[in-house]
């Protein structure tokens, strides 16, 4: 495979031509109208409309939905995210249970919930997080759940209640490679994300981080990356191609191609990672409910 350019992650002036690979379906169905119309209902946020989901048409056609709880506005600024930065709103305590009310209503088997970074509060949110958690299971006990976290700035026992409710799979994104980090995600550490991912795996939780493609990495960058979260106890990890939300965002380097994402996948399982989902549509929630198990996917 060609080794991937260097190129810095700065503003572009022209953007980079999207492939026909990448065109997704329109969101359309029964289905979709249902989550379109519990989400609205219960007036929820997910990360599938604030984070632009190139997948939404498909994991709301399928009855799925990611739920972002603690609001929809960030106090970070990562340069590729599409959810607002801002001051949030003061804290919803009955969020938790009306997610847990939608999840039920959904008839949900794996739910996914993430959340904004929260970094104003002195607990970043992991009661919140703890509180829905506990919901989701008290009214679904049957449903599994996978967490996608923020890192708590390191205040660890934060991290550990999250740890104490003890979701199926615990996920925490790298993101980039180390040599980006500092520009894609402004406010974040790439060491202390790896730690946040060694702490949980030492707490007894199977774990999951994801990396984006096409921000100017190289091929070597992205295999270490990998590297460094086996080393660190992850289990799975995702790998999917950036997109550019806004012309304000971080451009797009070059997008990659479906046969370098295979190539990819395939060097992960070499390094010894449980389950790699790697393919230019692929986001951390894409394809959830297969994270859980143990296995090579095919």
């Amino acid at each position: 495979m060609q080794e991937l350019p260097v190129i810095a992650a700065e503003p572009a002036t022209t953007r980079v031509k999207k492939p026909d690979w990448l065109r997704v379906k329109l969101p359309i169905g029964e289905n979709y109208k249902q989550v379109r119309n519990l989400v609205d209902t219960h007036k929820l946020h997910t990360i599938c409309e604030s984070g632009n989901c190139p997948n939404m048409g498909e994991c709301w056609g399928a009855g799925t939905a990611t739920f972002m709880i603690l609001g929809n506005i960030c106090t970070r600024s990562c340069g590729f995210c599409a959810v607002a930065t801002g001051r949030p709103e003061a804290v919803d305590f009955d969020e938790p249970q009306r997610v847990a009310e939608a999840i039920y209503l959904m008839k949900v088997k794996h739910a996914v919930i993430t959340s904004v970074d929260r970094d104003e509060l002195k607990d970043g949110g992991s009661i919140i997080w703890a509180n829905t958690i506990n919901a989701v299971r008290a009214l679904n006990p049957e449903t599994t759940m996978e967490t996608l976290i923020p890192d708590f700035r390191g205040i660890w026992e934060n991290l550990q209640r999250i740890i104490d409710v003890a979701p199926e799979i615990v996920s925490h994104n790298l993101e980039t490679v180390e040599r980006l980090t500092k520009q894609v995600r402004i406010q974040a550490k790439y060491h202390r994300s790896l730690e946040v991912i060694r702490r949980l795996k030492d707490g007894g939780m199977r774990t999951k981080s994801g990396i984006m493609l096409g921000l100017g990495e190289t091929k070597e960058e992205v295999i270490q990356a990998m590297q460094d979260l086996y080393d660190n106890g992850c289990d799975v990890v995702t790998l999917g191609q950036y997109l550019q939300p806004t012309p304000k965002h971080l451009p797009v380097a070059r997008f990659v191609h479906p046969d370098e994402f295979a190539e990819l996948r395939e060097i992960g399982y070499s390094i010894g990672l449980d389950y790699v989902e790697s393919g230019p549509l692929v986001r951390s929630s894409y394809h959830a409910e297969k994270h859980i198990f143990s296995g090579r996917n095919k």
